[in-house]
């Protein structure tokens, strides 16, 4: 089968989308099918080999400008293909920090025109590469966003459009009218060209399809997030606690809730003694975010913890893993309701039980894997404690790190989840 696996960049940062995507369309190449792994907006940015292709479509920089100004939605094509060069492309993750709410909302109506859009020539270069050069027999979009792209390929192409889902929904809430309104307009319409959806979890495909789709929810297949193995979990024995050593790896920001992990962490050390724990963060900081973790580690400072805190930054694969094994207990308590959730599935890969906040993707997760505790979200209190009956409980801590490990290493590979996603595929062939 030959499929075009339309993907988003992160502007240069470790993205688990991007991990993923890249993740999903290796394995398929591996099992022969012919998959193109399209980069859109930036490059991809992957801690395994990256296989997208050596070419950005949509390119951010001339999705800015053409929104911006008219001029560049006529300049000759290759003019704008000097605008895709990936240093450039990468860099834009410098502005996000300025990027104003007026000016994403009317982009993100835009871009649901599609042909109707400022971007309308980005949609162009796209159906022209796909219908004379890729001839794919179906096109895999791997985000809502990308649904405006929906009706001009198949006039084209004439094949099936799937669409993954993966989150959307928080983008979507954080627009401001009129654009907020429109854009949800608009995606539910365009929602009706796609063949069918993919979402991560039966709670998401649930409620995109009645907040944000409106499609019938049977229109959603579930297919489970996968992780490559290779590496994880062949740590038979760490070191015990104390200090018991408490993780967080994922993008460091307020929706991630860290600042309620360090407040459960400071809990922790008045009933623990400082010198009996450890809060151990890695992800990636962007700078719009770097006021808030600032503040975070100000606050450690002042408590007289920072001995007892260790920040890793960004982590390569082979660190991340290393990281991970170092942990007793690993939490990344989101204030939203996640939709993905790879990094609790790479933590139990590990043998490193979780407590995770009982909302969105989490109970489904943890019912899978049987390797966590589950608590109320958005409390530092409740978060406190699960973490606490670990510490109190070595055994309980020890047998949901290990049931957790097999049930990942047994239900959640690579390979499961792109054979799932092939017979999504064949459905619609």
């Amino acid at each position: 089968m030959k499929v075009a696996y339309i993907t988003a960049g992160a502007a240069g940062m470790y993205c688990g989308t991007c991990i993923h995507d890249n993740t999903v369309a290796t394995v398929l190449q591996k099992q022969g099918h012919n998959v193109s792994l399209i980069p859109t907006y930036t490059p991809t940015r992957t801690d395994e080999v990256n296989v997208s292709l050596n070419r950005v479509f949509f390119g951010g920089i001339n999705v800015y400008l053409q929104q911006k100004l008219s001029f560049f939605r006529h300049t000759p094509w290759i003019f704008d293909k000097l605008l895709d060069n990936s240093s450039l492309l990468n860099g834009l993750s410098r502005f996000s920090a300025s990027t104003d709410a007026r000016d994403l909302g009317m982009l993100t109506v835009s871009m649901l025109s599609a042909e109707q859009g400022y971007q309308r020539k980005e949609l162009e270069k796209l159906v022209k590469w796909l219908q004379e050069d890729d001839k794919p027999d179906i096109i895999y979009l791997t985000n809502s966003m990308f649904v405006g792209f929906t009706r001009e390929i198949k006039n084209a192409l004439d094949v099936p459009v799937v669409c993954g889902l993966q989150g959307e929904d928080i983008f979507l809430r954080d627009l401001i009218d009129p654009y907020k309104t429109k854009a949800l307009s608009l995606l539910a319409e365009r929602a009706a060209d796609v063949d069918g959806f993919v979402a991560p979890c039966n709670y998401y495909a649930q409620f995109m399809a009645e907040e944000y789709l409106k499609v019938p929810v049977d229109k959603i297949d579930v297919v489970p997030l996968g992780l490559n193995l290779d590496g994880h979990g062949n740590l038979v024995e760490k070191a015990g606690p104390p200090p018991l050593k408490i993780g967080y790896l994922a993008r460091i920001c307020p929706e991630k809730g860290l600042h309620l992990l360090v407040s459960a962490f400071y809990t922790l050390t008045k009933e623990l003694g400082a010198n009996n724990i450890e809060l151990h963060v890695a992800g990636y900081l962007g700078k719009k975010d770097e006021p808030y973790f600032e503040e975070l580690v100000n606050q450690i400072h002042a408590w007289g913890l920072q001995d007892s805190f260790v920040h890793y930054g960004e982590v390569t694969r082979s660190q991340k893993i290393d990281f991970l094994n170092r942990l007793h207990v690993f939490s990344v308590p989101t204030v939203y309701r996640e939709s993905k959730g790879l990094s609790i599935l790479e933590a139990l890969a590990n043998g490193v039980p979780v407590v995770q906040p009982q909302h969105g993707s989490f109970p489904e997760m943890v019912k899978a894997t049987e390797g966590g505790l589950l608590v109320e979200p958005e409390s530092s209190e409740a978060l406190a404690e699960g973490i606490f009956q670990l510490f109190r409980d070595p055994s309980k801590r020890k047998q949901l790190g290990i049931v957790g490990k097999s049930n990942v290493h047994q239900k959640f590979s690579d390979v499961i989840t792109a054979q799932q996603l092939m017979k999504v595929f064949e459905k619609y062939l």
